[in-house]
């Protein structure tokens, strides 16, 4: 019998991109709670929620579970996701001309014997000089309000970008996929 993978997320960016690696999984969405914890690390904060993420939708024998959580750090400390319209604007308006650290956390679970895999996928963009006009048309064409850094790499928020730092490219939109398909040879064979 085979495997049945498992995506522990509701974000539709992280579902195309495991559509990429051509296997047939089904979604569950966790419901974990998020807060950072006293004097938790950044590190530490995006471990453990992938890990709460993967471990919240475990059902029974046969799953491979896949959880994923995304974090910005811009001068030292935790950027949360904007939520809304007017603080997605300051947000942007901070990096301009900036490099911001995305850490992305990877959780891998196998149900049956409970072996797993853990990784942090460190991606620094660098944003380029923006212009407050560039700014506001950015968030009214495309609202990031949801997304760490309030910024969608995966769509016109590349353009707000200088470079882009990362052993795993995929990872800035939410699932680093170099370091999950070493995680799936490795547990699922």
């Amino acid at each position: 019998m085979g495997l049945n993978y498992v995506l522990a997320s509701g974000s539709p960016y992280r579902r195309l991109l495991l559509e990429r690696l051509n296997i047939k999984f089904e979604i569950r969405d966790p419901d974990i709670d998020e807060t950072q914890r006293l004097h938790e690390s950044a590190e530490d904060l995006v471990n453990r929620l992938s890990k709460e993420k993967a471990w919240a939708v475990l059902k029974g024998p046969g799953d491979l579970i896949i959880g994923s959580d995304q974090l910005a750090i811009y001068n030292g400390n935790i950027e949360g996701k904007p939520l809304t319209h007017q603080k997605n604007i300051e947000q942007l308006k901070r990096f301009s001309g900036q490099s911001v650290v995305f850490l992305t956390g990877l959780y891998v679970v196998k149900s049956d014997n409970l072996s797993f895999r853990k990784k942090i996928v460190r991606t620094e963009i660098k944003f380029r000089k923006l212009y407050d006009c560039e700014i506001e048309t950015y968030v009214a064409s495309e609202p990031a309000y949801e997304c760490a850094g309030g910024f969608k790499a995966e769509g016109l928020g590349i353009s707000l970008m200088e470079s882009l730092t990362s052993k795993d490219p995929t990872a800035i939109v939410g699932l680093p996929l170099i370091a999950l398909s070493s995680f799936l040879r490795e547990l699922s064979i």
